[in-house]
């Protein structure tokens, strides 16, 4: 299958890419630096330049391609307004190119919000709708498109997709402990959150791609529920640091923005994926990851 594939460059991407390729599928990379562009390059993957920004590029790809992976995203959180408007627009975009094709359409989302008082299952309906929602609505308006012959599946992804050389939710929680001599857990720390490993989830993107039906809402959960204080504690452990709680009203103040998110529960099960694609996580657990170092190098701005 020739995919086309946002985000082809980045921390999940760049590991799907390379899954992908390995079972023999061919991939054109969107890629807004010169970079990028290489690093797809001297992987096989044919270049289009452009960002989610460019409709015009986007479109062609997605209509040049038999299959398309959204998994890019601005993820500015001083602006959020203008990253969930750039999600809308170009999963829009996409969509629109593949109506009547019956082409699949993976397009990327989360576990947060799903569920209250629970872990997050595949039958919970996003409850992110419009433009002006978490991430554009663009779950939600991406399988609109499922009446008009678009294969859309949406993969909902852990809050945190791990492994070495992660620079995302956990390593932001790593910098915030050197920078505060503690690290730090939310509360009493009991909220849970799933992982899984960035190998896994470039796993099963590639199954969703290949074999999921119209529709479906895959979840990228290796690991149910991971207390934060035991996330708190083996960040502590690896850094020579006290553990300590962190009233959730000096959250954001001690962490920065992800103090926003390190308290809330983002627990979920993937049984139904599991069950859908005969899909079985085998990298390591997150604790397993921090423990042998996975965030103690990284830096983040």
């Amino acid at each position: 299958m020739h995919v086309f594939v946002t985000g082809a460059s980045g921390w999940i991407g760049s590991h799907t890419v390379d899954d992908l390729l390995a079972a023999g599928h061919a991939v054109t990379g969107l890629a807004r630096s010169d970079a990028s562009a290489a690093a797809l390059e001297a992987k096989g993957v044919t270049v289009l330049r452009g960002d989610l920004d460019d409709l015009d590029a986007i479109r062609r790809g997605a209509a040049d391609s038999e299959g398309v992976l959204h998994l890019a995203n601005k993820h500015d959180w001083a602006n959020a307004a203008a990253t969930n408007a750039s999600e809308r627009a170009a999963v829009e975009t996409i969509a629109e190119a593949l109506v009547g094709t019956d082409r699949p359409f993976v397009v990327a989302s989360g576990v947060a919000g799903m569920a209250s008082g629970r872990p997050a299952n595949e039958t919970d309906a996003n409850p992110f709708v419009g433009p002006d929602s978490m991430r554009g609505g663009s779950e939600n308006r991406a399988l609109d498109f499922v009446d008009q012959g678009v294969r859309t599946i949406a993969a909902r992804f852990s809050p945190t997709t791990h492994g070495t050389g992660d620079h995302g939710f956990i390593a932001l929680i790593a910098a915030a402990a050197r920078k505060n001599g503690v690290s730090g857990y939310v509360g009493d720390g009991t909220n849970g959150w799933a992982a899984v490993h960035v190998t896994d989830a470039a796993r099963l993107v590639r199954l969703g791609l290949e074999q999921a039906p119209a529709g479906a809402r895959l979840h990228a959960v290796a690991e149910t529920s991971i207390p934060t204080r035991a996330i708190a504690e083996a960040i502590g452990e690896g850094l020579g640091l006290p553990v300590t709680s962190i009233d959730p009203a000096d959250a954001v103040d001690h962490f920065g923005f992800i103090g926003n998110f390190f308290g809330m529960e983002m627990s979920a099960t993937s049984d139904a994926t599991r069950e859908l694609l005969g899909w079985e996580p085998t990298g390591p657990g997150l604790l397993e990851d921090i423990a042998a170092g996975a965030y103690f190098d990284v830096r983040v701005a």
